[in-house]
């Protein structure tokens, strides 16, 4: 009786402890690591359960690229550098409005994980919170407007998140597509912001 309440003491409180938990930010040259969730799981086996941890990173150059991973061990410190690892592999370019903000106004979705996120005038700082914080910071945007419609659930907020990056086009992509130039593309706001979109 005395270990089934201490196994149960043990799993009791996670839920509580690791939806609060801090993102954690680390530096390595000019990659940007943070950890965005920890979360402890068992396994059920012959002798009783065998704990271990997963952890959720996003990495990022705040240059326009940026990557998410998550990796499992027994030990956080194992876990959190599988997961750098993983989220390094699988960075992904987004093109950047004046290396600040967004071209356009975007929505991801990923199970019942649900974002929107909006390009935002000089001055208005990332509004965003939690996992799209995270992501958004690592990716070196300054201005943005972020709102998550759907589940808290972290790992579903990140890959929804990623789904709205993918879909960013700049001005000059869609230019190529058309097989037009860049100012015939924006209309009127003229050969000012046709330069501009150039040297993005």
């Amino acid at each position: 009786m005395a270990r089934g309440n201490e196994q149960r003491g043990e799993g009791g409180g996670r839920r509580g402890r690791d939806r609060g938990a801090p993102v954690e930010e680390r530096a390595d040259s000019d990659i940007v690591e943070k950890l965005v969730h920890i979360n402890r799981v068992a396994a059920t086996v012959k002798g009783g359960r065998r704990f271990s941890f997963a952890a959720l990173m996003v990495v990022g150059d705040q240059k326009g690229r940026v990557g998410f991973g998550h990796g499992k061990a027994r030990e956080v410190p194992e876990a959190i550098r599988k997961a750098t690892e993983e989220a390094k592999k699988s960075m992904i370019r987004v093109p950047l409005r004046e290396s600040r903000t967004l071209h356009h106004d975007g929505a991801g979705r990923w199970g019942a994980g649900k974002v929107m996120v909006r390009s935002a005038p000089p001055g208005t700082g990332v509004i965003a919170g939690g996992p799209m914080r995270a992501v958004l910071e690592t990716l070196g945007v300054q201005d943005v407007v972020g709102k998550s419609v759907g589940s808290s659930n972290p790992y579903n907020m990140v890959r929804a998140t990623f789904e709205a990056l993918k879909a960013q086009s700049s001005p000059r992509q869609v230019a190529a597509k058309r097989g037009k130039k860049v100012a015939d593309v924006l209309g009127r706001k003229g050969e000012a912001a046709a330069a501009a979109a150039d040297g993005e």
